[in-house]
């Protein structure tokens, strides 16, 4: 199979699977306990039936569930995901104002976790047993055991209260006013903490999955092979273990990499970083349901990208793999 026709085959898959999610993400928003028209009576400072009524008739929630459905889906096949009764504006508005936040914040966590998991991986692996490993191996396992809030917590506490070196919350200086070179030098000096926080708890996956995999794949035949030829120890390592062990790392990081986007809700929360993922928080607290359906259907185009550029690098790393 080409690489168009793979693209194509994918793309297809790909859209029936968002299909499926926009489908079921309806139902289970409509199945929660709650009325919205209640929630923005009782803010108005009435809830009289007649204004109930009202609310109900300007937002549709007094439509059949059947109609409701077909709005909601013939709206998202034109890229309309409804208006936020909450906030006065297009749902696609509020999550595209957002969106870049989030995709700086995970993009950055996605990096440092991989990067650093497949460099302690491999370190770990050339030293099985010893005191580079055992290190390495109790530090993937603390990062992996503490929970993300007590760890983005504690790195407030000592980096930012304690220490001074970075900022406490926020996205950058507000009031300082910078543009250009100067701005994008502020938003990442208060990117460093969150991202770390979100990035540190999936490194320790990476670093236990390819020292497996290089473990596994260093008693090869093939690799005895390069061995037996007479090849330096580091080309061995580079070029056929560290290759064909990051293969399954490869795959995990594909299918986690929609994770990071669930565990940023939880680091634009305590960090304060104005993303999706504080908009999909304060949603659901609002019961604010166009914008929740707006925010996982956006979250779920983002994994099924992923994955698919997951599979294009798969197909780079090792080019004997055919697209199945």
């Amino acid at each position: 199979m080409n690489l168009p026709q793979f693209l194509a085959g994918r793309l297809v898959k790909g859209i029936l699977v968002l299909f499926a999610i926009a489908l079921l993400n309806f139902f289970l928003i409509r199945a929660a306990p709650g009325d919205p028209a209640q929630v923005l009576a009782g803010e108005a400072g009435a809830a009289d039936a007649q204004l109930l009524e009202q609310l109900r008739q300007r937002f549709g929630l007094n439509e059949p569930i059947t109609t409701q459905l077909w709005l909601y889906l013939k709206g998202y096949m034109t890229f309309d995901l409804g208006f936020s009764y909450r906030q006065q504006q297009p749902v696609l508005t509020l999550v595209l104002d957002r969106l870049p936040a989030t995709l700086l914040l995970t993009g950055a966590a996605f990096v440092i976790s991989l990067g650093l998991g497949v460099v302690m991986g491999a370190l770990a692996a050339r030293r099985a047993g010893g005191w580079r490993d055992s290190i390495i191996t109790a530090l993937a396992l603390v990062f992996y055991a503490t929970p993300l809030f007590w760890i983005a917590l504690m790195s407030q506490i000592l980096f930012s209260l304690k220490l001074g070196l970075v900022p406490n919350v926020g996205y950058e200086t507000i009031g300082a006013n910078y543009t250009g070179l100067a701005r994008m030098l502020d938003i990442g000096h208060h990117l460093i903490l969150p991202a770390l926080t979100l990035g540190l708890f999936f490194t320790a996956l990476y670093a236990r999955m390819m020292r497996a995999s290089m473990l596994e794949v260093a008693g090869a035949d093939f690799v005895k092979t390069a061995r037996a030829k007479g090849l330096s120890p580091a080309i061995v390592s580079r070029r056929h273990v560290a290759r064909n062990a990051i293969l399954p790392v490869v795959t995990l990081a594909g299918l986690q990499a929609g994770q990071l986007v669930g565990g940023a809700v939880l680091t634009e929360t305590v960090f304060a970083w104005p993303g999706i993922g504080r908009l999909m928080f304060d949603a659901l607290v609002q019961r604010d349901y166009s914008v929740l359906l707006g925010v996982f259907f956006i979250s779920s185009a983002m994994v099924v990208g992923f994955n698919i550029l997951t599979d294009l690098i798969y197909r780079l790393a090792d080019p004997r793999i055919e697209a199945a």
